[in-house]
């Protein structure tokens, strides 16, 4: 059986990822594949557990090697019990954030070295990387804007807009330095705009 593709969608808050990830499993299984839509932290019943952690704003500030360890510890369940499953079953795998955004997030954001995030990736992953990365990309001000508008913010969005640009450059540097692997969209452009151009993206994968 032919092996599953991981697709990761990442961005800043309010960058639009979970909106448009109902319409990019749709262009997926127009061509015919099975599809796994999950999260992180998250999928799984301990990641979950985790993740609840993670946002709850009433929790006093934890350390930033806590949080980073935190991600890891849901993200090897993950992987264990959901990912890797559904890879080997021959499905494709849909991702909304990955091992990115640890580097994005605790890395950038919160200043831990990126040798020390990569060696818990290569601990926990091993040699698996995402087949592709799709890159909502919106300037941090406006993405936090639409995110606060959702209601209460998590303990995420509760950072300054600064915490927020770095992670976005952050993320523009990793795509820099993988444009085989990543799909930058213009997420500050209306829906349908944004549609096209995974439109377009999607297409190119089968191309």
């Amino acid at each position: 059986m032919t092996r599953g593709k991981l697709i990761t969608i990442e961005g800043v808050e309010g960058a639009g990822k979970t909106t448009n990830l109902p319409y990019i499993q749709q262009q997926l299984e127009a061509h015919k594949l099975r599809i796994l839509h999950t999260r992180e932290p998250g999928g799984t019943e301990v990641g979950e557990a985790i993740r609840e952690i993670l946002i709850a704003p009433a929790l006093p500030a934890m350390h930033q090697d806590t949080e980073l360890l935190l991600m890891f510890a849901a993200r090897a369940e993950h992987l264990k019990k959901k990912i890797e499953p559904a890879l080997s079953s021959g499905k494709w795998v849909l991702c909304d954030r990955f091992t990115d955004a640890s580097y994005a997030y605790q890395g950038a954001g919160r200043g831990i070295s990126l040798e020390r995030i990569a060696q818990l990736e290569g601990w926990v992953q091993g040699a698996l990387r995402p087949d592709y990365t799709l890159l909502f990309d919106v300037d941090a001000h406006t993405g936090l804007g639409r995110a606060l508008s959702r209601g209460e913010a998590d303990r995420f969005e509760q950072e300054d807009i600064d915490f927020f640009n770095r992670v976005r450059q952050q993320y523009l540097t990793m795509a820099d330095n993988n444009p085989q692997r990543y799909r930058v969209i213009d997420a500050s452009a209306g829906l349908a705009e944004v549609q096209q151009q995974l439109r377009h993206i999607i297409a190119g994968m089968f191309a």
